[in-house]
C-alpha cells in the first residue's frame, strides 16, 4: 500500500514539473518571439500607448522612428490617477504626436465614479482621439457578473456623454466577446489582437503587439495602428 502511495506521489510530481516547464518553455519563447510587424503598405499609420510603467520617454526620438501618435493613460477605477499622464500629453504633444487617453475600467466600481475621475483628470485638456476605455479581465477581480459589468459601463459612458465627449472602447477579441459584443455598437473599437483581426470585428484602432521596441522607450511597449480613414478625420 505504502508503495503504491509512493508510486503515486511520484508520478503527480513528475506531472508537475513537467507542465511547470512547459510553462516556463512557453513564457520564454513568447518572451523572445518578434513582434508582429503588419503590412506597412496596409497600415502605414503607427503609434503606441503607454502608462507610467513605460518611465520617462523620449517622444522627439518616438516621433523620429516613424510613429504618428501616442495613447497615454490617464486614470483607473475611481480614484487612480497615472502620475505621468500629465507631462506625458505634454512632452507628447510637443514633439509633434497626435495624442490621446485612456481609462482602464473597473469591473468591482461605480461608472459614474469612474467617469467622474477621468474628467477630473483631464480637465478640458485639449485631445486629438476620442476618451479611450479599456474592458479587459487582466487587471480586474474574477467572478463579476457580464450583466452587472455591463450596466456600470453603461453608467459611465452615460455620464461621460452627457458632458460631451467622444468615447472609444478598447478590448481584445476575448473580452469584446464577452463584455461588449451586441451591447455597445455604436462606438468605434480599439482591438488588442497578435494576428489579423477577423473582418467582422469592425475595428478602428489596432493593437498588435505588447513587445515593441520603439527608439526613445526604454523596454516593451505596445504598438499600435489605426485605420488611415479614421486617422485623417482626427
Amino acid at each position: 500500500m505504502h508503495r503504491r502511495v509512493g508510486f503515486l506521489i511520484a508520478i503527480v510530481v513528475t506531472s508537475i514539473v513537467a507542465v511547470c516547464g512547459f510553462i516556463h518553455a512557453y513564457r520564454q519563447y513568447i518572451a523572445n518571439s518578434p513582434a508582429m510587424d503588419p503590412d506597412h503598405d496596409l497600415y502605414p499609420v503607427r503609434g503606441i500607448d503607454i502608462s507610467a510603467h513605460n518611465g520617462e520617454i523620449d517622444f522627439d526620438r518616438v516621433k523620429s522612428a516613424g510613429y504618428d501618435f501616442a495613447i497615454i493613460k490617464a486614470t483607473e477605477g475611481t480614484d487612480f490617477k497615472d502620475a505621468m499622464f500629465v507631462d506625458n500629453v505634454r512632452r507628447a504633444r510637443n514633439a509633434g504626436l497626435k495624442v490621446g487617453a485612456y481609462h482602464f475600467f473597473r469591473f468591482d466600481t461605480d461608472g459614474e465614479l469612474q467617469a467622474i475621475n477621468l474628467l477630473h483628470s483631464l480637465r478640458n485638456r485639449s485631445l486629438d482621439f476620442p476618451i479611450v476605455i479599456d474592458i479587459e479581465q487582466t487587471g480586474n477581480p474574477e467572478g463579476h457578473d457580464p450583466a452587472a459589468i455591463a450596466e456600470r459601463l453603461r453608467a459611465m459612458l452615460a455620464y461621460l456623454e452627457r458632458e460631451g465627449a467622444d468615447i472609444m472602447l478598447y478590448s481584445n477579441k476575448d473580452d469584446y466577446n464577452r463584455y461588449l459584443k451586441g451591447n455597445f455598437r455604436d462606438y468605434p473599437l480599439w482591438l488588442c489582437s497578435f494576428t489579423l483581426p477577423e473582418e467582422e470585428l469592425d475595428w478602428t484602432l489596432w493593437q498588435y503587439s505588447h513587445r515593441g521596441n520603439v527608439d526613445g522607450v526604454k523596454g516593451k511597449v505596445d504598438l499600435n495602428t489605426i485605420k488611415s480613414t479614421f486617422y485623417r478625420s482626427l
